[in-house]
């Protein structure tokens, strides 16, 4: 199923939780297209700024926001913060209403799929895993590529409600599949990211100016979208707000990698970046853009001249 315009169907109450950085946009989005919006956030004043501005209502727990929600989305950063949303009495589970469906967009991962729809299923939800592929950028125009893991009814409830965040929406098997592509996608999108810092970094140490080898890396044939959402990252790593951290970069690796192992599939330059950003985080650029391999580089190169 690919990325069709079709016109957005409200589709019940919808629940959003998380309203980081991807997160808010895309439920401005949803609320936008005619849904009703709850919304809830770990920093209410978060939620309540939002809620003010979009025209939604807060929730004050998962729970709260899950009571009565025919749909509940999940914007997160990893597996453990979803566990932790979930469960417990205040939790999703404990609100989650019978034959209600639950859309987690982060990157969890197969296995933290899995679990999590075992929870859902007794909890008397479905689960759908609907990852999504874009830019801050892409967030806020809603042209993000969702990739799903759905039943066909599941899918079918929760399209119109995908379709007011992303441009192309690709069906692509049960719950599950959407995760595994997902994690396809971003092995290519660490592999570019960090070739980028190490020709970045090689054609400045030769005498190159950095914005102007950019510039022949925008037009180029390595010149994907992302190349060209990233340049200040790259040029101005002080200057540059983090879109994602490297924390996050390398704990998509691990799943990356995990993953391949479960299956007997060989990923080595998977597992050479996920060293090259264990290395990076353990240089103190965890919280920082996953372009700061770039900036690892650089003090690497420095080291090794003063040595």
């Amino acid at each position: 199923m690919t990325g069709d315009a079709r016109p957005h169907r409200p589709a019940g109450t919808v629940a959003f939780l998380g309203l980081g950085r991807m997160g808010a946009p895309m439920a401005a989005n949803v609320a936008a297209a005619g849904h009703d919006l709850v919304v809830h956030n770990r920093t209410t004043s978060v939620a309540e700024q939002f809620a003010a501005r979009v025209g939604a209502t807060v929730a004050d727990s998962p729970r709260a926001a899950a009571d009565g929600a025919s749909v509940v989305i999940t914007m997160l950063a990893n597996e453990e913060v979803v566990r932790a949303v979930f469960a417990g009495p205040d939790g999703v589970l404990a609100g989650l209403g019978a034959g209600a469906v639950v859309v987690d967009m982060g990157t969890t991962g197969p296995a933290g799929i899995a679990d999590l729809e075992s929870m859902v299923v007794a909890a008397g939800g479905v689960l759908v895993d609907a990852p999504v592929s874009g830019s801050t950028g892409a967030a806020e125009s809603a042209s993000l590529t969702a990739m799903v893991g759905a039943s066909e009814e599941a899918f079918a409830v929760v399209e119109p409600v995908l379709r007011s965040m992303a441009s192309s929406v690709h069906h692509l098997g049960a719950t599950g599949a959407g995760s595994v592509a997902k994690l396809a996608v971003n092995n290519v999108i660490y592999a570019l990211g960090n070739a980028l810092s190490e020709s970045l970094v090689l054609a400045e140490e030769a005498g190159i100016e950095r914005g102007r080898i950019y510039d022949v890396f925008e037009d180029s044939a390595i010149a994907a979208p992302m190349v060209g959402y990233r340049r200040d990252a790259f040029l101005d790593p002080e200057g540059t707000a983090p879109a994602f951290a490297t924390t996050l970069a390398q704990k998509d690796l691990r799943l990356i990698t995990e993953l391949a192992t479960e299956l007997g599939v060989p990923v080595e330059q998977a597992e050479a970046n996920l060293a090259l950003m264990t290395r990076v985080v353990d240089d103190g650029l965890g919280d920082h853009d996953m372009a700061d391999v770039a900036v690892h580089l650089r003090r690497r190169v420095q080291d090794q001249g003063s040595s």
